[in-house]
């Protein structure tokens, strides 16, 4: 059954990623040693789902572009 997300949201998603990517590797900066490391990461596994999710979609859109939309009968 698939989840249908409203246009908005679905445009933000890659930029909520990176930022809340961002905002773990800036907070485990500040915290003490023992856990920083494993938040940083988290961090920065987040940072990169948000930019694959982004280039996913940008490639996407390239190559439905590329493609003659009109239906087979005309």
């Amino acid at each position: 059954m698939p989840i249908w997300i409203p246009r908005p949201v679905y445009e933000a998603l890659p930029y909520v990623y990176v930022a809340a990517g961002a905002a773990l590797i800036a907070g485990g900066y500040f915290l003490p040693a023992g856990l920083s490391g494993w938040i940083m990461l988290a961090g920065v596994a987040i940072v990169i789902a948000g930019l694959v999710f982004w280039m996913h979609r940008r490639d996407y859109r390239a190559a439905q572009s590329e493609y003659d939309h009109r239906p087979l009968d005309d």
